[in-house]
């Protein structure tokens, strides 16, 4: 669903003192685009994409950013992307028409990328992807005539469409391209992925890497213009999503809301000290910690609706003062996060 965020205003509200903030510091990304998406690979490899084709990367934890557009891609813009290591990363894009959906990857750090799928469906909008491992993925759009027509790799390379796995669609269901969170991948064979546009927004569960999937109600608000943005597991069972309404009459929408049972049900969080919709949130604990239970610490940034952060899974909520503009955060590890937005904007963030 082609994402345009509202002109929402920030929302102040008392924080926690100075020294249990985290640390916030300016990254110079190299480029002007808009950034949407960020995948870190660890605390030193990071990529993050945009619009006018763009991509970054920094393998020294973002002292230096290295910046390029992807040839045949100038006009597209990449609302997700996957690192996978300092030379190899996914993106996908989505553009004016239906052929302009599209995967590429590279292996050489980005000198060249190589298109491998490209959508022929001209109802089709895929919102976001995500990955078990290097080669195991899926891409996910939104509903077509009632039917998710999702796609998944096994090799890395080549797209195979298993809508005929997926769950079906509702009236209208559809998902957020707004910082290639909408889908979270957990372990080898967990997935969840979180919709809107409908009457109810949902979170669709596998648990078997894609080849049965189950729907399941959230409490958040849903409608052609709202629902549920961004999902992330810290283990298979304890979740957060987080959502609201890009309606710009209905700016106290943002949401939260946790589950501990794998996503079957979920339970509203104290209200989200943000304004409009929640468009990219994270734990802090990062990716591959292999910790089982994982940090119950979770960013959330909504554009111009301001960010915020949690230590306890939304009890308890903090603003983070003045961070305006950002879609997408992800984190390595605790010290070492990232937001990316407006105008090629990154802050790394730190506990």
């Amino acid at each position: 669903m082609f994402l345009i965020a509202a002109p929402i205003a920030a929302l102040g509200a008392q924080g926690p003192s100075k020294s249990a903030q985290p640390s916030l510091t300016p990254q110079n990304s190299g480029t002007t685009s808009g950034l949407i998406a960020v995948s870190p690979v660890n605390p030193q490899v990071v990529w993050a994409s945009g619009r006018f084709g763009t991509f970054v990367v920094t393998t020294d934890g973002g002292n230096t950013w290295r910046a390029g557009v992807v040839p045949g891609a100038e006009t597209l813009q990449f609302r997700d992307v996957e690192g996978v290591s300092a030379k190899v990363a996914y993106l996908q894009s989505i553009g004016n028409n239906p052929t302009e959906f599209r995967i590429y990857k590279t292996v050489d750090g980005g000198a060249t990328w190589t298109m491998q799928f490209q959508n022929h469906d001209p109802a089709a909008f895929y919102d976001c992807f995500g990955f078990w491992t290097p080669k195991r993925g899926i891409s996910h759009s939104d509903s077509v005539g009632g039917v998710f027509p999702d796609l998944r790799t096994t090799d890395g390379t080549t797209w195979q469409d298993i809508s005929g796995n997926m769950p079906p669609a509702l009236p209208g269901e559809a998902s957020f391209a707004a910082s290639g969170t909408c889908v979270a991948t957990q372990g080898g064979q967990y997935a969840w992925i979180a919709t809107g546009g409908a009457t109810i927004a949902r979170v669709l569960a596998t648990r078997d890497g894609g080849d049965t999937w189950d729907a399941y109600d959230t409490p958040l608000v849903s409608s052609p213009s709202a629902g549920a943005f961004t999902v992330a597991f810290r283990n298979p069972w304890a979740g957060i999503v987080g959502g609201g309404d890009l309606d710009p009459t209905s700016p106290n929408s943002a949401a939260t809301a946790t589950s501990a049972d794998g996503g079957v049900t979920w339970t509203l969080t104290n209200p989200p000290p943000v304004t409009g919709a929640i468009f990219g949130l994270a734990y802090a604990h990062g990716v591959g910690n292999g910790d089982g239970e994982g940090s119950r610490t979770v960013v959330i940034t909504a554009n111009a609706g301001g960010a915020a952060w949690t230590p306890d899974e939304g009890t308890t909520w903090f603003t983070l003062p003045g961070v305006t503009g950002y879609w997408a955060v992800a984190f390595a590890s605790p010290k070492a996060g990232w937001l990316v937005g407006i105008g090629g904007r990154i802050l790394k963030i730190s506990f």
